[in-house]
């Protein structure tokens, strides 16, 4: 007996009508993306080892999805390795190429191998699929789509303010309001590090602090005294552990407690900027939320750091994050390259819109009507019809086998058709055609033109 066939762990099959709510999330992103003036390109789904490898830090280059070498694989192992069952040291030998981990670094790889063919600065976004060897829950899977616009070749913060205003109006679009955009600075980071003597300990002390509103103040110091932070430092950024206020007053906590960082005073500067002009030109829905233990992207953000998290009322991680790198293209061997970019998280935005209800009822992948198929002669008058319809951009079909009228029926029922055409010899003498409404069940005999109107408009 043969097995029932399966999916991986953390892949997704996609009826029509969800791949229709997907759809329609993605034109809103992408009619935005375009009006604030970004560009569309795409990158292959795998690229070589050494472009991806190195650049996501220990964790990141784990969850890569690497791909066998054709043929015998084994043919060309380090043996070695292959000995010793080293697979970490064997990968090397045995596999090339990686399934992409995200859109950022095949962006940076495509500035650098086009750079004479782009016109600087370079507005780009990329909608398509990356892959992650992690650990599915809800929300988190092992293949889903990234939506990202970048600017590359300006250092300019107004970039910054537009990829706010940005999130606003998609998030506005979909009708999610709470939305909020959290923002913090990497600068900010290294200089609280810089303050406290932990310069060589950055990660170790925004791991910690990113925390705290899970293990609270004491369990943040006592991990971070762990990592070998002396605990006396601690007291002098004792008011990140309380840091509330308005954006204007978490600016000047900032401010007094950085005053000894060179580099966490520029920080405060470029977050006074983005943030003051933001609220100064306004946002429609999302707010604006200055979060100190915000550390995403460490190994490769240089400023700004962007995490969007949905509604409250919905427990969801973030949807969307981004920030600032300003020499990502170094990796590559093109320097002072300065980008910064968002991404918006398709799948987690679906279950949040899913979630409040929040996805119009005209979203959908089925027909506006269906024509009943009485025979070859009406079904080629209907056919005729159908063909003008069509051009005119209304959905409908005819069924394609002349079966009983009533098993035609439910099939448009089970489709959730909302219209029925019903073509008979009496249609066909007057030259008319038999609407009925399979919601209410009201019927209308219409003449061509009447039919294609009823039908755009419903």
């Amino acid at each position: 007996m043969a097995s029932k066939p399966s999916i991986p762990k953390g892949t997704r099959d996609f009826s029509p009508a969800e791949v229709a709510k997907r759809q329609y999330i993605i034109q809103i992103i992408k009619s935005n993306f375009e009006n604030f003036g970004f560009q569309p390109i795409e990158t292959p789904s795998f690229e070589n080892s050494e472009t991806l490898m190195g650049k996501y830090g220990e964790e990141g280059d784990r969850l890569i999805f690497k791909i066998l070498n054709s043929g015998d694989y084994l043919a060309k192992a380090n043996a070695a390795h292959l000995e010793s069952k080293e697979s970490t040291k064997l990968t090397a030998s045995i596999s090339e190429k990686a399934l992409r981990y995200d859109l950022t670094v095949p962006f940076a790889r495509y500035v650098v191998q086009h750079q004479n063919e782009i016109e600087f600065p370079f507005k780009r976004y990329q909608i398509q699929p990356v892959w992650r060897a992690d650990r599915p829950q809800k929300g988190r899977f092992r293949e889903f789509f990234q939506c990202d616009a970048d600017v590359v070749g300006s250092k300019s913060l107004w970039q910054e303010i537009e990829l706010v205003q940005l999130y606003d109006a998609v998030f506005t679009d979909l009708g999610l309001n709470g939305v909020t955009i959290k923002i913090n600075n990497r600068k900010i980071l290294s200089g609280i590090a810089e303050v406290i003597g932990a310069s060589d300990k950055l990660i170790d002390f925004t791991v910690a602090l990113d925390k705290l509103d899970k293990i609270g103040e004491d369990g943040v110091k006592k991990e971070m005294v762990e990592k070998g932070i002396a605990a006396e430092a601690l007291v002098k950024v004792q008011p990140l552990f309380n840091f509330t206020g308005t954006i204007a007053e978490k600016i000047e906590k900032l401010s007094v407690l950085l005053t000894e960082s060179e580099e966490g005073l520029k920080g405060v500067e470029e977050l006074r900027f983005i943030c003051d002009n933001v609220m100064k030109l306004g946002l429609n829905n999302a707010v604006l939320d200055l979060d100190v233990t915000l550390a995403r992207g460490l190994n490769y953000y240089t400023g700004a750091i962007f995490e969007v998290a949905p509604p409250k009322s919905v427990a969801m991680g973030s949807i969307g994050g981004g920030g600032r790198y300003d020499d990502l293209t170094g990796i590559f061997g093109l320097k002072n390259m300065s980008g910064v970019g968002i991404s918006f998280g398709l799948d987690r935005i679906y279950l949040v819109v899913e979630e409040l209800n929040l996805f119009p009822e005209t979203v959908s992948a089925t027909s506006q009507a269906l024509f009943i198929n009485y025979g070859e002669t009406e079904a080629f008058y209907g056919l005729q019809a159908i063909q003008k319809l069509r051009a005119a951009g209304i959905k409908v079909e005819l069924y394609p086998d002349a079966i009983k009228v009533a098993k035609q029926f439910q099939h448009a029922d089970k489709r959730r058709i909302p219209f029925a055409v019903i073509v008979g010899p009496d249609e066909m003498t007057s030259n008319t055609f038999l609407l009925k409404n399979l919601i209410t069940g009201e019927q209308l005999s219409l003449n061509f033109e009447s039919l294609k109107e009823t039908l755009s408009a419903s």
